[in-house]
């Protein structure tokens, strides 16, 4: 329950301050995934209109006392207006982070040598967003070839961060009055709220914050990644990486995921995606639950549980997901309610252990495509030491008809092998039909 002196406040798009009262609310939150706030106001206008409100900037700020202890912005994607009683007016909204606009954006485009840095920053930019953040402390080499193909701009997104082991999170940072989208690869960088006491009776203290109820929970989840994958440069090379998840002890490590096609070209990429994928897979084999009336429990952040009665729990740990619940019924012109009251359900695993994001299903190109043949200008051949050419795909809105529009893409041969062989060197503007290994749109 919420403290003596709790209160919310509420503003939304281009209406005037004090607009609108809050009367209750629900916020979730996860890692990597978009938080979602329903809320429900009341307000002494009757016809707020939507465009007031749709698509604009959205604030919720929870007080106690005369100190900020939580705000949360983000755009207003639903409004409803509700039942209109003798003095007031019931709205109901729903608000998402900026981030949110990435998943109205499906697009098809390529990106030629670059790292997930830098298409992370120009798709964000592409959105208006500007306020993010990369930590990392792990290195994320250049893709020689990055197709988004029929995806949503998010889901793009939240598939790269996956392979490459990162989770998202909206960090808040209070006294800078800023809010910022935040992709990390460790928990290292986690901020800390400090220590959080277990007081089961929460009543007795309802101004300090603390823990109400902690559950600790294990399950049992796969115990290694094998991933195999396979370059016609190299094709002695083992390309075969195993990697096991931690804390054993309790199940078989005979459960595997086996992955082909790894999805990687070279030994940095190999290693580093088995580490992620096991990782991501074992995310929630270790984990704990409970209730507080903290509102700064939130994604991305660290606590140091004390009072324990069992001394083992009193560790350090990160939140994976909440739902912050608030109700201020007094609102309500007339009502006869309790007072205001706050709710936290949380997930947390211990801090030492990163949580990645499990992975997230790649598109895949279910046929032949027609794509024309490129080169600089004046060249009517154009291709590598391997026979390979440059082209440029219906779908690409993006590149110019050069020999940049592509990656080098292979050629099939009438007849190939040892000592055998004829070889055809698709011209410079001419029609070819393109397929893709294992219908990867990352390898035509």
């Amino acid at each position: 329950m919420a403290s003596d002196g709790t209160r919310f406040i509420f503003n939304a798009g281009r209406t005037p301050a004090e607009t609108f009262a809050v009367v209750g609310f629900t916020l979730k939150q996860s890692l990597s995934s978009l938080f979602r706030l329903d809320i429900t106001v009341a307000c002494n206008d009757p016809a707020i209109g939507f465009k007031q409100v749709l698509d604009e900037m959205a604030t919720l700020t929870i007080w106690q006392g005369e100190t900020l202890q939580r705000r949360v912005r983000g755009i207003v994607t639903f409004c409803e207006q509700g039942d209109t009683g003798k003095h007031q007016t019931l709205y109901t909204m729903t608000v998402h982070p900026e981030f949110w606009r990435s998943s109205q954006r499906q697009n098809c485009r390529s990106f030629q040598n670059y790292d997930i840095a830098y298409i992370f920053a120009k798709l964000l930019k592409e959105m208006d967003i500007r306020t993010h953040d990369t930590l990392f402390r792990r290195p994320h080499p250049e893709r020689e070839f990055c197709v988004q193909f029929m995806e949503t701009d998010y889901e793009f997104i939240s598939r790269l961060a996956a392979e490459e082991g990162l989770f998202f999170f909206e960090e808040e940072y209070l006294k800078e009055n800023a809010q910022k989208l935040t992709f990390a690869d460790d928990s290292s960088v986690l901020r800390s709220l400090g220590s959080l006491p277990y007081n089961p009776n929460a009543a007795s203290e309802s101004s300090t914050y603390c823990i109400n109820t902690f559950r600790r929970s294990a399950q049992i989840r796969p115990a290694q990644v094998t991933t195999q994958d396979y370059t016609f440069t190299a094709p002695g090379w083992p390309v075969q990486y195993n990697e096991y998840g931690r804390k054993l002890a309790y199940q078989r490590p005979e459960y595997e995921i086996f992955d082909y096609p790894g999805r990687f070209k070279d030994e940095q990429h190999g290693a580093d995606f088995a580490r992620y994928q096991v990782e991501g897979w074992r995310n929630n084999v270790d984990f704990a639950s409970g209730t507080s009336n903290s509102p700064q429990l939130q994604p991305g952040r660290r606590f140091a549980l004390t009072d324990h009665p069992r001394e083992d729990l009193n560790d350090v740990w990160q939140v994976v997901s909440c739902m912050l619940t608030g109700s201020q019924p007094q609102a309500l012109i007339g009502s006869s309610g309790q007072g205001t009251t706050l709710n936290c359900e949380f997930h947390v695993i211990p801090a030492i252990q990163t949580w990645r994001p499990q992975p997230l299903p790649k598109p895949l190109i279910d046929g032949p495509q027609i794509a024309i043949v490129t080169g600089p200008a004046g060249e009517e051949i154009y291709c590598d030491e391997h026979g390979r050419v440059t082209v440029k795909f219906a779908w690409d809105r993006y590149n110019k008809a050069n020999e940049e529009s592509s990656c080098w893409v292979r050629v099939s041969q009438a007849w190939a092998g040892t000592g055998f062989g004829n070889i055809a060197i698709p011209r410079v503007g001419q029609e070819v039909i393109v397929d893709f290994l294992n219908g990867d749109p990352d390898q035509p």
